[in-house]
C-alpha cells in the first residue's frame, strides 16, 4: 500500500491483526470490485486450488504435514510441513498481458486433522470446504452464473452430487482414467422395506472406454474458447 518505508509502519500494520474486522466481508467486497472491473457481465469463471504455506514455530498449531505438489512427481514423493490454504480465484483474461490471470478473492485455512481433534471438532476434508466456499460465492452472485474449475483432487462424486441441484453453478474438473463410475440407483419399488441401493451398476472405466474399438466418437466445436488466446 506504499507505506512500507514509513517510520510508523509497524503501528499502521496493527490495524490488520488487532482491529475487529471480518475477512469474509472483505472477501465479498473484493469479489464485487473484481467483477465490476473485469467481469461486468456473463458467466463468472473461478479456479479452485490449495497451497502450502511453509511456516515453523511453536505457536503455529494448525500446521500439518502434506504432499508438496511443487517438488513431488509421480515417481518421487516429497512431504512438507506448513499451513494449508484453499483459494478461490477469479479467472479473467488480461488484454495487456495476453494471458488469463487468477485473481484471489477468498482464502480459507484448512487446519490439520490433529488440530481439529485436539479441539473437539470434526475434521473437514478439502471437498467439504470447497462445497462451503462454492455456496458462499454463488450467494454473492445474484443473477449471475458461476463456473468453478478444479483439478482431479476435487473430482469427487460427493461434490458433484452437491453441485447438481445448486442453481447457477457448475463444476469443471478432470476425472481419472480409472475412476469408478456407476449408473443412477434403481427406483424404489412399492412396499420395499430394505434400504435402497446407493448406486447402480458399475460402468466401464474411462480408460476401458478409450481403448474400446466399439466406442463411437463425435466431433464438437466450441465457440469463444479460451484456447484461442495464448496462455
Amino acid at each position: 500500500m506504499g507505506r512500507s518505508a514509513e517510520p510508523d509502519f509497524q503501528t499502521y500494520h496493527r490495524a490488520l491483526n488487532r482491529a475487529v474486522w471480518s475477512p469474509l466481508t472483505a472477501s465479498q467486497l473484493m469479489l464485487k470490485l473484481l467483477m465490476a472491473v473485469f467481469v461486468p457481465r456473463g458467466v463468472v469463471l473461478f479456479g479452485l486450488d490449495d497451497t502450502i504455506e511453509h511456516r515453523r514455530g511453536e505457536h503455529i498449531a494448525a500446521k500439518g504435514i502434506y504432499r508438496d505438489p511443487v517438488r513431488s512427481s509421480h515417481a518421487h514423493f516429497v512431504k512438507g510441513s506448513g499451513l494449508r490454504w484453499l483459494g478461490c480465484l477469479l479467472l479473467t483474461p488480461m488484454p495487456w498481458a495476453h494471458r488469463v490471470w487468477a485473481l484471489p478473492c477468498m482464502m480459507v485455512m484448512c487446519p490439520s486433522e490433529r488440530f481439529d481433534e485436539q479441539r473437539g471438532r470434526r475434521p473437514q476434508t478439502l471437498v467439504e470446504r470447497v462445497w462451503q466456499m462454492m455456496q458462499l460465492v454463488v450467494r454473492w452472485l445474484p443473477g449471475r452464473e458461476g463456473a468453478f474449475m478444479a483439478d482431479s483432487r476435487f473430482a469427487a462424486l460427493e461434490l458433484l452430487a452437491h453441485v447438481t441441484p445448486l442453481p447457477r453453478a457448475r463444476v469443471i474438473t478432470r476425472l481419472r482414467l480409472d475412476a469408478a463410475l456407476y449408473d443412477p440407483p434403481p427406483p424404489r419399488t412399492p412396499g420395499q422395506r430394505r434400504c435402497p441401493h446407493p448406486r447402480g451398476k458399475r460402468r466401464q472405466t474411462l480408460e476401458a472406454v478409450l481403448a474400446d474399438e466399439k466406442t463411437q466418437w463425435s466431433k464438437l466445436t466450441v465457440d469463444d474458447w479460451y484456447g484461442e488466446r495464448p496462455f
